[in-house]
């Protein structure tokens, strides 16, 4: 899917992964599940672009399903893969996360985890070599992404600011759709370690400035980045998760 010029998004609202270009080629943030893979491939033919021209893939956290076709991609292709290193671990499946469910609802749930089970889920490849990340860095891809560290979601989840597309990419920093509710709009993720750290690492993408949000689960925000953190903030009170200062 097409969000505007060289940048694209692979899956859904229920989980994405996405696909920046320059001259030099395709960076990917995020690699959604197992059978995301067909739907990459089809969408670098759509961009007239093909798996020879992927540079790297800049994971936003080490969650299963964000991990999808990343260790393929290395070790079939030899791309580079990116993760911050407080995550490194949990990206190898050697952790795992701590966050609750939250509220819920029976029929989102079932709905995300027959989506999962379809796109392969169940066999999620976890990574074996990486190149671990820090807050600040700025990395030789296309469009020089540049790394926010969001600490909250997990220990080392970051979003990815890439100016040349006007857009920041949040992982589960924040969420557009509760997978496990399906309430739609910017509001805190599901499945965090640390709900109140995850709201104080918000004002982190205050220092940048881009239209485009671009989650791991929702539709794409093109609402500015003030929006979607007043929203989330008066979606956290509401459920009484803001924090206390």
């Amino acid at each position: 899917m097409k969000l505007a010029p060289s940048l694209h998004r692979v899956g859904n609202d229920i989980i994405a992964a996405y696909l920046v270009e320059d001259e030099s080629g395709v960076t990917i943030i995020d690699a959604g599940l197992a059978g995301h893979w067909r739907d990459l491939i089809r969408e670098l033919e759509i961009m007239g672009r093909q798996l020879g021209d992927v540079r790297g893939v800049i994971i936003t956290h080490g969650d299963s399903d964000h991990l999808g076709f990343a260790e393929k991609l290395r070790d079939e292709y030899g791309v580079p893969l990116y993760i911050h290193e407080a995550d490194a671990k949990r990206a190898r499946g050697e952790e795992k996360g701590s966050g609750s469910f939250g509220k819920f609802t029976i029929a989102a749930t079932a709905g995300f985890l027959a989506y999962v089970i379809r796109k392969g889920g169940v066999r999620t490849r976890y990574l074996t070599e990486v190149h671990t990340l820090h807050d600040g860095d700025v990395l030789d891809l296309p469009g020089n992404p540049r790394i926010i560290g969001m600490p909250g979601h997990s220990p080392g989840s970051i979003a990815v600011f890439v100016p040349a597309v006007d857009a920041v990419f949040v992982g589960d920093a924040l969420t557009t759709r509760n997978v496990l509710n399906g309430k739609t709009g910017p509001q805190p993720a599901p499945f965090t370690d640390v709900p109140v750290q995850a709201l104080e690492s918000l004002g982190r993408l205050g220092e940048v400035e881009a239209t485009w949000v671009l989650p791991g689960h929702g539709a794409p925000w093109n609402g500015g980045i003030a929006g979607a953190i007043s929203a989330i903030r008066t979606a956290a009170a509401t459920d009484g998760e803001q924090p206390r200062h």
